[in-house]
């Protein structure tokens, strides 16, 4: 098991049981990454209170549903397990922040980078920044990420279309550990968005929906 202040913040944090008081409602909080070089990391803007309030209400989570931004190189990283990131253009690392990222997430934290098209080749370099020994690999499809509560026997699910390309996990491993998992070419966020922002039908939203909260949950209960 993960033995670290994260694991120890999680369970004291997430509530599994409904028949807990009012006095233990205290929050477990997720964040949307801040970065530098112009990219556009503020996309997105409704995506992660929505994917959060459907984890409280599928997965009985008590997460925050207000949406935390932190900044990369911020020592306030590490009070959050869950860093979200996302975006369609540049993105640069300093040596620092490479470094600060790098700490937070083999002392327990993770990282779900989402490629809202465009990100990729900048994220590929930055992440080579905080492990330069390591690389992307794709995740087989019977990877625990994809079979939590949900089940997607083929990876992602494939929310919107850009280049034709079918839709992609990548993780970074890290001692035997998923710290970064990638989703490239399924759009995730924008799956969670608001429905009237790209009236994508329920199904697709569910699918987009449900394949989060299998993130959020092996985030939280990998070994």
């Amino acid at each position: 098991m993960i033995k670290n202040f994260f694991w120890i913040l999680m369970i004291g944090l997430i509530v599994i049981n409904s028949s807990h008081t009012q006095a233990q409602k205290s929050s477990l909080k997720i964040a949307k990454l801040k970065y530098n070089g112009g990219g556009d990391w503020y996309a997105n803007k409704t995506a992660l209170p929505n994917l959060i309030i459907f984890c409280n209400s599928n997965l009985k989570t008590n997460i925050s549903r207000e949406e935390e931004i932190v900044e990369i190189g911020s020592p306030e990283i590490f009070l959050y397990p869950f860093i979200y990131m996302t975006g369609h253009g540049n993105v640069v690392f300093s040596a620092s922040e490479a470094q600060n990222l790098r700490n937070y997430l083999v002392s327990g934290g993770f990282l779900h980078i989402d490629d809202n098209y465009g990100l990729d080749q900048f994220v590929r370099l930055e992440m080579k920044k905080v492990f330069p020994e390591l690389d992307f690999v794709e995740l087989p499809f019977d990877h625990p990420i994809y079979h939590q509560k949900y089940h997607f026997n083929e990876g992602p699910p494939k929310i919107h279309e850009h280049d034709g390309k079918p839709p992609q996990g990548f993780g970074i491993i890290y001692e035997g550990r998923l710290v970064c998992f990638y989703s490239y070419e399924s759009d995730l966020g924008n799956g969670w968005e608001d429905q009237s922002i790209y009236n994508d039908p329920e199904e697709t939203r569910r699918l987009a929906l449900e394949m989060g909260a299998n993130i959020i949950s092996f985030a939280f209960t990998q070994d």
